[in-house]
């Protein structure tokens, strides 16, 4: 699944092309992805078309195109949206789900005037549980996303708000950073990454971890997702590509997601794995050592 430094690319990559672009042509392919759209696929269109962008914003995993009319389009790439950009009569992708065809404006190299040109947005998602909506008001800060807190490379985070709040919790420590009214962003690998490069085991509870070791924690989950942004992500397999169709490749640089069986890079431990709300979580039994008197569910994050 993306996590923030994979729609953070994706966000940047629209911000250099498509805003000052007018949408001037929306074609939903599939009712799917515009389902949470109360207009339905035919509104969804309606209101968009002939807005013109004028800023692509983040909030956690959620990402938004600012219109005009102070309306935005707000869209999550679930498990495995994309959206990428094209120029118009390049063939369709296999899961092409939305079309959105963007007038650019005029632009001006050396003194010289261009004309405008034509641009293909494109939302493409093969197990379609990401998602478009027309968010009403929703320029500044879409209200269906009001109730999510920043994420840590947000320059407005409050780092004492989330030490206070952590420490006031007794839920384990990796329930913490995936709990979105809390920290926004942090997904299950970077959760994993950070909690590797802290020295916490994920099952280490909140109240039982002291303001510096909180702050260190946000410190490495900062690093773990510049390093990701750096690369351009992180990719397994084909599903997660930028808007110019390319994977990142941070999963070469991982420590502890994904390496069952393999040797610790701090301690030559064997990495082990255990299931996590349906998912995997990965960590050092030596470097990582589980809270006092959970010994026996150390399996158990």
């Amino acid at each position: 699944m993306p996590e923030l430094p994979e729609v953070e690319v994706v966000r940047s990559g629209l911000e250099r092309h498509v805003v000052g672009a007018t949408i001037a042509s929306v074609e939903v392919l599939h009712p799917r992805p515009v389902r949470r759209d109360p207009h339905g696929p035919e509104g969804f269109a309606t209101a968009l078309t002939g807005q013109r962008i004028e800023a692509v914003r983040r909030r956690g995993k959620y990402f938004w195109l600012a219109l005009a009319g102070g309306d935005a389009l707000l869209g999550h790439l679930g498990m495995s949206g994309q959206m990428l950009l094209h120029e118009p009569g390049a063939p369709d992708e296999r899961h092409l789900r939305v079309r959105f065809g963007l007038a650019l404006p005029p632009a001006t190299v050396d003194g010289t005037p261009l004309p405008g040109g034509r641009l293909e947005m494109r939302f493409v998602d093969q197990r379609m549980f990401g998602g478009l909506a027309v968010s009403a008001g929703g320029a500044g800060l879409p209200a269906e996303i009001a109730h999510i807190a920043r994420d840590p490379i947000d320059p407005a985070f409050d780092d004492d708000d989330f030490v206070r709040r952590a420490r006031r919790r007794t839920s384990a420590i990796k329930r913490l950073l995936l709990d979105q009214g809390l920290v926004s962003g942090v997904g299950n690998i970077y959760a994993d990454e950070s909690l590797w490069r802290a020295r916490l085991h994920g099952e280490r509870p909140g109240d039982r971890l002291t303001g510096p070791q909180l702050r260190e924690l946000l410190g490495h989950v900062r690093d773990v997702m510049g390093q990701a942004l750096a690369q351009g992500g992180t990719s397994f397999d084909a599903l997660y590509v930028n808007v110019n169709g390319e994977s990142g490749y941070f999963d070469r640089s991982l420590d502890a997601y994904g390496r069952e069986g393999e040797p610790c890079r701090r301690c030559g431990t064997p990495i082990r794995r255990v299931a996590f709300m349906n998912r995997s979580s990965f960590f050092c039994p030596t470097c990582q050592r589980p809270p006092r008197g959970r010994a026996r569910r150390a399996g158990s994050v």
